[in-house]
Order: C-alpha cells, then sequence, then structure tokens
C-alpha cells in the first residue's frame, strides 16, 4: 500500500510541476498593450453633498427646511483612443434616467461623445454633447455652481449631435453646431399644452456657432454665442450670450449677459406666471450674471455671485414685463489638503422674486423670496 502511495506521487509531481511552469509562463491579466491604453484613460468620480437650512416666505409658501442633500454625483470617462480620437462619457446620477423618446438616452447620461482631430486646428465632435453656448455661468460645471440664473437652471444643456471647432490662432476659436432642440419627441412634450397653431417640425434642431477670445496674455477672456433652435414648425428660439471674464493673479471677473426671444416659452416661466393651459407664445428673456472670485491664502478662496432676470410677455408686440428676479450668493471655499482638491465650502443663498403691477392684476401674481444656508463639500476626484 505504502509502495503504491509512492509511485502515485511520483507520477503526479511532475504534472504538478508542469502546471506551475506553464502558469508562471502565461501571459498576465492586464497585457502590456492594455496598460499602455489605461494609461490614456482618465476616470473621475464628482461629488458635492452639503447641508441645507431654507426658508420660503410669499405668495402661498411659508415653511421652513432642513436636511442633507447630494447636490452632484457624477461619474465621467474620458480616454483617448487614438492619438486623433478621443473619447467622453459621463453619468450623473442625480438625474432621470429614463430613455428619452428623441435621442434615446436617460436625462442622467449628459455626455457620450467622441472629439475627432482633423486637422491641427479642426476639430468634431459627435454625439450627446453640452451645447456651444456662451458665458461664464454655463462654463462652469454644475457641481461648482449652488444657484443658476433662471434661464440656466430651465435651460437643455445636453443634446446630441455634431460640431465643429477651428483654432483660428493662439487667442481665438470658432465653434458651429448642428443638434437636436431637445430630447422627447413632440407629442410626449407638448401632447395638449399648446395652440391649434402649433405644428409638430420635421426636425426639431438646434443651430449654435461660438467664439471664445483671449487678450492681452489672457487677462481677458470671452465666451461669445449665438443660436438658433425650433421646437415647433416656423417657431423658434433667439438665444445670444456674452461672456466676459478678467483674470489677474488672486483675482477673477465674470460677466455675462443673456437675451432669449421664445416663440415658444421652453423656460417655462412666463407660462407658469400667467397660468394658462397651453404654453406661452412670444416670451422673452433677460439676464445679468456677475460672479467675483478672490484667493486669500492657498486654503481660502471668497466667492460672490449676483444675479438679475426679468421675465417678459408679449416680447414683440407689447413687451409686458411679468417678473424680475434677483440672487446673491457670497461663498467661502477651503481648502485643506495641497494634492488634492477637495473643498469645504460655507454658502448664503438670497433669491427675490418680485411681479410687476401688470403680473399682479391680471394674473394675481405674488412676491415672494427663499433664503438657504449651506455647508458641504466639493470634490472632483480622479480615481484613475
Amino acid at each position: 500500500m505504502k509502495r503504491s502511495l509512492f509511485v502515485s506521487l511520483l507520477l503526479v509531481l511532475p504534472i504538478l510541476g508542469f502546471t506551475q511552469v506553464k502558469d508562471s509562463l502565461a501571459e498576465p491579466l492586464i497585457s502590456l498593450d492594455k496598460q499602455n491604453l489605461l494609461k490614456n484613460i482618465n476616470i473621475t468620480f464628482d461629488m458635492r453633498m452639503e447641508f441645507q437650512a431654507y426658508t420660503f416666505r410669499g405668495s402661498e409658501l411659508y415653511y421652513n427646511g432642513l436636511q442633507f442633500e447630494n447636490g452632484f454625483t457624477a461619474l465621467g470617462i474620458s480616454a483617448m483612443l487614438h492619438e486623433r480620437v478621443d473619447f467622453h462619457f459621463r453619468n450623473r446620477f442625480n438625474k432621470g434616467g429614463e430613455v428619452q423618446s428623441l435621442d434615446r438616452l436617460g436625462s442622467n447620461i449628459e455626455l457620450a461623445y467622441i472629439d475627432i482631430k482633423a486637422s491641427p486646428r479642426l476639430n468634431m465632435i459627435l454625439g450627446k454633447t453640452y451645447a456651444f453656448y456662451g458665458g461664464y455661468e454655463y462654463e462652469f460645471k454644475a457641481m461648482d455652481v449652488l444657484e443658476y440664473n433662471d434661464i440656466q437652471s430651465n435651460a437643455l444643456a445636453f443634446v446630441t449631435g455634431v460640431g465643429i471647432t477651428y483654432q483660428n490662432s493662439k487667442d481665438h476659436k470658432f465653434g458651429l453646431q448642428v443638434l437636436n432642440s431637445r430630447t422627447m419627441l413632440y407629442d410626449d412634450l407638448y401632447r395638449d399644452v399648446v395652440t391649434e397653431n402649433i405644428e409638430e417640425p420635421d426636425w426639431p434642431v438646434a443651430i449654435v456657432g461660438n467664439w471664445r477670445g483671449s487678450f492681452f496674455d489672457e487677462k481677458f477672456q470671452t465666451i461669445y454665442s449665438l443660436s438658433y433652435s425650433n421646437q415647433v414648425r416656423k417657431k423658434g428660439t433667439y438665444f445670444f450670450t456674452l461672456g466676459n471674464k478678467y483674470e489677474n493673479k488672486n483675482l477673477k471677473l465674470m460677466y455675462d449677459f443673456n437675451y432669449s426671444y421664445e416663440e415658444i416659452d421652453t423656460k417655462g416661466i412666463v407660462t407658469n406666471i400667467i397660468g394658462s393651459e397651453t404654453v406661452s407664445e412670444n416670451s422673452g428673456y433677460i439676464e445679468n450674471w456677475l460672479r467675483a472670485e478672490y484667493r486669500f491664502s492657498p486654503k481660502f478662496t471668497g466667492l460672490l455671485s449676483l444675479m438679475t432676470s426679468s421675465a417678459y410677455s408679449d416680447f414683440t408686440s407689447d413687451r409686458n414685463h411679468l417678473r424680475t428676479s434677483y440672487g446673491m450668493v457670497p461663498t467661502i471655499y477651503y481648502s485643506p489638503f495641497k494634492n488634492i482638491d477637495v473643498r469645504f465650502f460655507f454658502a448664503y443663498i438670497g433669491r427675490y422674486y418680485e411681479h410687476t403691477n401688470y403680473a399682479i392684476e391680471n394674473f394675481g401674481a405674488a412676491n415672494y423670496n427663499r433664503n438657504e444656508v449651506r455647508l458641504g463639500f466639493i470634490a472632483p476626484l480622479l480615481l484613475l
């Protein structure tokens, strides 16, 4: 019996040894080529979480609240797939995942596009991307903006289409896009909320052009844009933005002017004030936005955002002024770490909504305000 066991071990050991040799010679789980590819991949996880204390006063609103909120949570992936092809993807978990009927992606998928370098100066962007709107309020990622002005808080920023950018010189860059003007089909978006003279277009299209300029060794910069989009047949939105920035050492000053004439009210503010069962027509919005940033030290930065927004009905005829909203957002950032961008912040948000006598007398509008204090953190984390 012992002899048979010994013989069996002699027969099995060479096999085990061979297996170990073969295993040690096998290719690594991630090949060298794939390791080189990983060097060109960035994975980000962006977070903003805050504790909020707020009050609403005016109109029929009268309540207080305390809560924690995940204001922004998103996973982003970007990669250089080829020396002339980049890929960008971002999933924002704070948005609904229901697939939109026109572009066939959920609202949570904000970015899903490729960027092709057609020449040293010309790039092509294809897929779901950000519209080339101007202004520095729009330029910020939503993670960094605690309160948007009225147009941007109601605008559709991420849509599907194609675009090109042309670097004319070191200081000037031009962009042009052709996009879907919405993410949902006509019936799903409007249904019975439009008047009888409104018809579905053959193509709900948006055309956006912009210019980025830089002057005086980048101390003064601009992002200007002009766009037209049609949501219904022969009726659309004319929108232009003039964004300006001055930067010098520890100080940044940004100012945006926004103008939007909407033959069909896409922002919904005028429609809500009028209280109509159908979408308002010939609405207009005019806005001013200002943001100042000053870096007191490597760890402390102060910010102040100021904004106004005026809403009009019958914009091309009587131009009835309905409402002006005001906003102020003073903020302090504290950045305790050197090698990672984690910012703790304390902010106050004050919003005031004043309606004109015309809106009060004709539509029963009422003034109201919102006051809010936030304490939280912002963390754009680079995972890979």
